[in-house]
């Protein structure tokens, strides 16, 4: 039984991701102790542990069966992240999942199910949530400056996959959870909803642009199955039962991109966040703001909202807050958003992009 006066003793799974962003979140975290690490090549867990005085888990049984331990972080490549959470859920640890959550959202419901029956608190890792200039853009929707959006646009085009001769790995392979949509889209997905409203229905393009890399494990060339190119045309449920539309266009191999654009246009005015930082995809971004007919403005962030803490890699601070935001929810038994709700709405709109594209029809989001 998790102590509510004393910080949430978690694992993390996974040393990518988990290693350069989790870690450091984590050990900066009053509310969080790192105890422990699991990862499935022993060498690598080795080091890992070595270097930052950490328990190694061998197995993942020994790490869901420890009774100190009260959470798990879940950042490994997307295929294996559902059985490894099932049995973490049935074993009744707290999670925090990376995203996208499952392969696919029969899988998020299953979760969902289990963590439901067990009371445990599960977050998803949307930390676009937590960036302080993205709260902020919240913050002015609420106030219903904008009134109603007329129309809204996100564009994300990044270079990360737009060198031929970067290898193969899962990223390039549908089956195992790869493709822009799984790195960028459910992102984007999810603050759509969070920001404007759920989706009501979509029409996409999906495209493989480098078809294939050559993998290094197994020295041949290999085909690439997973999107880095997709276009999706959507129309949100706004408050008020109207339809706004959407257009959401994203890729991983556009070089000298514009990066991230979220333009809003509503009825009183317009709201424009941008970053053309490519290489970290936090630190630099901008707000800007019209009302009515005034001319768009450069929106200071409040101070409430700022980190106590940042760091050289400008994805750490955001994580550190949703850690916290989970930890703070297993403490008090508040509601954790975001979490497996949200997880699924994203999931959902992801496979119907897929669909969408792979039968050429305009689809309702259910």
């Amino acid at each position: 039984m998790f102590n509510a006066d004393q910080p949430l003793r978690i694992a993390i799974a996974g040393l990518g991701f988990g290693e350069s962003v989790h870690i450091p979140a984590s050990l900066s975290n009053e509310n969080i102790k790192l105890v422990g690490l699991w990862h499935p090549r022993p060498a690598r867990l080795k080091d890992a542990c070595n270097k930052y005085n950490l328990r190694a888990y061998e197995t993942w049984e020994d790490l869901i069966n420890d009774s100190k331990i009260d959470g798990i972080i879940i950042a490994t490549p997307p295929a294996p992240r559902y059985e490894l959470a099932l049995k973490a859920i049935k074993a009744g640890k707290h999670l925090l999942l990376e995203k996208p959550t499952s392969l696919n959202s029969e899988e998020v419901k299953e979760l969902q199910r289990n963590a439901l029956q067990r009371n445990l608190k599960i977050a998803v890792d949307y930390e676009y949530r937590a960036v302080p200039l993205f709260m902020q853009a919240k913050k002015i929707i609420n106030e219903k400056k904008l009134d109603e959006p007329y129309f809204v646009k996100l564009d994300w085009l990044m270079s990360s996959r737009a060198n031929p001769d970067r290898p193969w790995n899962w990223y390039s392979d549908e089956n195992l959870g790869g493709g822009v949509l799984g790195a960028l889209g459910t992102h984007a997905f999810d603050m759509i909803h969070w920001l404007i409203g759920p989706m009501h229905s979509l029409s996409a393009i999906n495209a493989t642009s480098i078809k294939e890399r050559y993998c290094q494990q197994s020295k041949t060339t290999k085909t690439v199955t997973s999107e880095d190119v997709s276009i999706s045309q959507i129309q949100i449920k706004s408050i008020h039962n109207n339809l706004i539309p959407c257009q959401v266009n994203l890729s991983a191999v556009t070089k000298q991109s514009k990066g991230f654009s979220l333009e809003i246009y509503g009825k009183n005015g317009t709201l424009i966040l941008s970053s053309d930082n490519q290489k970290d995809y936090v630190h630099g971004f901008s707000l800007w703001f019209s009302e009515k007919n005034g001319v768009l403005k450069n929106i200071q962030l409040d101070s409430d909202l700022s980190f106590s803490k940042i760091w050289t890699d400008g994805r750490i601070a955001p994580v550190a807050r949703i850690q916290n935001w989970w930890a703070q929810s297993i403490k008090d038994g508040t509601p954790l958003i975001p979490g497996l709700a949200e997880g699924l709405a994203s999931q959902i709109v992801c496979e119907k992009v897929k669909e969408s594209n792979s039968i050429g029809m305009k689809l309702e989001i259910n």
